[in-house]
């Protein structure tokens, strides 16, 4: 069942925490604000902050469909909006052949027609649905190309798509647009000026702490104390690839499953490719550097449950 919008930056922050997702003032106020002026929301971050989360928090809170278009390079107007059944229209061509009495204007009508053709994403959210507009996502739009950058202004300008056989195809209310990039190249000043812009950090220890509450509540408190305390040290090391909430989530559930209660040199060590994805940086914190860490962090809760 579809849900109205959030009225307020509070409802919103609610909205999103009955999903459990645990946002800062600052995000729900640009998620508001995006929600209440029709404009899509463009978030930017390091991977595993939960970016792509939102949207799908957004589709199950609201009882809005989730269509998502996951980018990469290449990506093209056929997978991205819509393409012809290319098999079905020649059956369909060799039929009338057969039969020899179809004309060559009514052939070409018919196959260029809306049982051919096949609705990508971004056409899919345009038409929307029974249930209203459904939350759009465009995730990693940093891996595509610029050519297909330009082809979404038209998209996010006026919510519409062209089809040369069928004609313009406009929303008749714009979907909840999501877009995500991880940063890997720099997206165009245009696309960006049609949208909301939000930087998504990695949680300070109290969000995480109450993310992990939320998302992982079979963990012992003083395994989260600790998993957490962890993990926000080793986003002060000079590493390749910083662990994310995603790797702290995964992390909880490893430990959970190993049924521990509490860190250890030993399982830190044995655990480590759940938190860090690089051998370079296992190799530099597996060992002493783990234990050293750890040490540390157990003096600071333990000065801190005094």
């Amino acid at each position: 069942m579809t849900k109205e919008l959030p009225a307020s930056i509070e409802a919103t922050q609610e909205l999103l925490a009955s999903g459990d997702y645990i946002c800062d003032r600052s995000l729900a106020t640009v998620l508001f604000l995006s929600l209440k002026m029709g404009r899509p929301l463009f978030l930017e971050g390091e991977a595993g902050v939960g970016k792509t989360e939102i949207a799908k928090v957004l589709s199950q809170t609201l009882g809005r469909r989730l269509i998502r278009l996951q980018c990469y390079e290449g990506l093209d107007v056929a997978s991205a909006v819509y393409e012809w059944n290319y098999s079905a229209q020649m059956i369909e061509i060799r039929l009338a052949e057969a039969e020899g009495s179809a004309k060559r204007d009514d052939v070409a009508e018919a196959v260029f027609s809306e049982k051919f053709l096949i609705k990508r994403p971004l056409l899919q959210a345009i038409e929307g649905g029974e249930d209203g507009p459904p939350v759009l996502l465009i995730d990693e739009l940093d891996r595509t190309d610029e050519a297909f950058e330009a082809f979404l202004l038209e998209v996010l300008s006026d919510y519409q798509v062209t089809i040369p056989e069928l004609g313009t195809r406009r929303a008749d209310e714009p979907p909840i647009v999501i877009i995500t990039s991880n940063r890997t190249r720099e997206i165009h000043d245009a696309l960006k000026r049609r949208c909301l812009y939000h930087w998504v950090d990695y949680p300070n220890t109290e969000r995480e702490l109450a993310i992990l509450a939320a998302r992982a509540p079979h963990a012992p408190d003083r395994l989260a104390a600790e998993i957490v305390a962890f993990v926000q040290s080793l986003r002060r090391e000079d590493l390749f690839k910083l662990p994310g909430v995603a790797e702290t989530l995964d992390w909880a559930s490893a430990l959970t499953e190993l049924n521990r209660i509490s860190l250890d040199p030993e399982t830190i060590d044995d655990t480590l490719g759940v938190l860090l994805k690089y051998q370079d940086d296992i190799a530099k914190i597996q060992g002493s550097e783990a234990k050293r860490l750890l040490d540390q962090i157990k003096a600071e809760l333990s000065v801190a449950a005094q």
